[in-house]
């Protein structure tokens, strides 16, 4: 029984090992592929619907969760900041909030879920019905044609989400706390440009640019290697969502740890 277990495990973490292996050569090929083809007429022409889909259509889902996220966040917190007679730095507190932490996370998880799992479903579906086969017989590679528009589509458009996000939830709590509880609206901005440095706007847009990077390369992965028929469609774009998930909540704790010390290499610390 006892070595049953341990051949099991072996068996699991070699599987592991091997998946992080293929994860690894697809990342590579994929960064080959992209230097190579840099400046490209042929890859702008791939390029730009990728730009559409991820971008230019999740504008209203990610209008939408930004506002109302930067309202509930003055809903929320008027109440505690009110008690001290300080609800003009309510704005402050919020903005940096929104900048740093919740917008770029925000917008990274809806993207996961809007096009992380459509391209996974995509590409799943091509491989399953043998046309990634059929690119390669032609001497097409389908990392070059169909991965790499995706990912840069990711890559870029993700932090230009996160700053509409970002705009959108510092009009959402303005809304709230400056329109519908009456803070001094002058009071208002000047706390919130004391509170929000370059640096915090830096620290957002980082991320997202790890964020996107990072559900690009996952959701094509699980498109590529996803199973056979439509279960295995189906469960390749579920993984996708989720692992995304799970890379962006742990990404953003590496790299606020790793901003916070650039900032203090940088301006010192203190």
């Amino acid at each position: 029984m006892l070595l049953d277990q341990m051949t099991m495990i072996g068996r699991r973490i070699r599987c592991d090992v091997e998946g992080f292996g293929r994860f690894t050569a697809f990342c590579l090929a994929t960064g080959g592929w992209t230097v190579r083809g840099a400046g490209g007429y042929g890859r702008m022409k791939l390029l730009i619907p990728q730009l559409f889909q991820v971008g230019t259509r999740s504008i209203p889902v990610v209008a939408l969760v930004g506002a109302f996220v930067g309202a509930v966040l003055g809903v929320e917190m008027f109440a505690q900041f009110q008690e001290f007679g300080q609800e003009t730095r309510l704005g402050g507190v919020i903005h940096i909030s929104v900048v740093k932490q919740i917008g770029p996370v925000l917008a990274a998880v809806m993207i996961a879920g809007r096009v992380g799992g459509a391209v996974s479903a995509e590409l799943g579906s091509m491989r399953v019905t043998e046309q990634l086969d059929a690119l390669r017989v032609m001497g097409s590679d389908p990392i070059r044609h169909l991965v790499v528009p995706r990912v840069l589509a990711c890559l870029i458009m993700v932090p230009v989400l996160t700053v509409f996000s970002d705009l959108l939830g510092i009009g959402g709590s303005w809304l709230v706390v400056v329109q519908g509880f009456g803070v001094d609206a002058q009071e208002y901005w000047k706390f919130s440009s004391e509170f929000v440095s370059n640096w915090d706007v830096l620290t957002g847009l980082v991320k997202s640019v790890v964020f996107g990077l990072g559900i690009g390369l996952i959701s094509c992965y699980k498109g590529f290697n996803c199973g056979t028929g439509a279960s295995g469609v189906g469960r390749a774009a579920t993984d996708s969502f989720v692992i995304s998930f799970i890379t962006i909540i742990v990404a953003n704790f590496f790299l606020a740890q790793f901003m916070n010390d650039m900032h203090g290499v940088i301006y010192g610390y203190g």
